[in-house]
């Protein structure tokens, strides 16, 4: 099945990791793949691996080098994107950095970059899209927040404020656009294997473990297929939403 044939996407933080595994699976479900990323080096390896995935050499596949936190950058960089592609149907907001420290001893800097990668690249991204996609008709956006932003976690301060922000955007720009046919959801992933939790010290790693149910930690591909039932036909009645892939980390 092909559920993204015809359709064009794009996700930012495409590069590694989760952003990774959704444009790899988007790409074999038929879309046309943009990737935003702020590594040249990683993000021509990544357009080889997506382009590999594609079903059709028909297929458009492509990355940009930006700095999602920049309204500017990200503006300029999307008329270009819609100039080569057309159009974009689906938006996966998955740009995402931690700096992590207690609140005490958290920089001023620290806070501010975090909540601008990972927020306020958010609002950059669906307004400059929103224009296009009111005109279609038609759009789905998923904004990868996290289980952080739904229970706080010490140390995270700014990581869980931006998260949580994410969920207050996402549900109300899904009513905001509802009636254009645009639907907006989040998905929550718990501890997922990538190279941002690869850093953690076993200790930590242990912890988590004992608060998940399914007693595993996940994998990349497990939140791409849940960010493509979002963004696919398969939820037309779906907006407004969280979907937490946490191994039952939340429950």
């Amino acid at each position: 099945m092909q559920l993204l044939k015809g359709k064009s996407a794009l996700i930012t933080g495409g590069t590694a990791g989760i952003g990774k595994a959704i444009a790899i699976l988007f790409a074999a479900q038929g879309a046309d793949v943009a990737i935003f990323g702020t590594n040249n080096e990683r993000a021509a390896l990544a357009v080889q691996e997506i382009e590999a995935a594609r079903i059709s050499q028909e297929q458009k596949v492509t990355s940009f080098l930006v700095d999602v936190s920049k309204t500017k950058e990200v503006d300029e960089v999307i008329q270009k994107l819609l100039a080569s592609f057309g159009k974009v149907d689906i938006l996966v907001n998955n740009a995402g950095i931690t700096k992590d420290n207690l609140l005490m001893r958290m920089s001023e800097e620290d806070w501010d970059l975090v909540i601008d990668v990972n927020l306020k690249s958010v609002y950059n991204t669906c307004k400059a899209l929103s224009r296009s996609m009111m005109k279609a008709r038609s759009g789905s956006i998923v904004n990868i927040t996290s289980v952080v932003g739904l229970t706080g976690n010490p140390g995270q301060a700014n990581y869980a404020a931006s998260k949580a922000g994410m969920i207050g955007f996402t549900k109300s720009l899904a009513k905001e656009v509802a009636s254009r046919g645009i639907r907006v959801n989040c998905v929550a992933p718990g501890y997922i294997d990538t190279q941002m939790t690869g850093g953690l010290s076993d200790a930590v790693k242990e912890a988590i473990l004992a608060k998940i149910p399914l007693g595993r930690i996940g994998v990349p591909l497990e939140i791409a297929n849940a960010v493509l039932f979002l963004a696919s036909d398969l939820s037309q009645y779906v907006t407004g939403q969280v979907l937490t892939v946490d191994g039952g980390m939340v429950i």
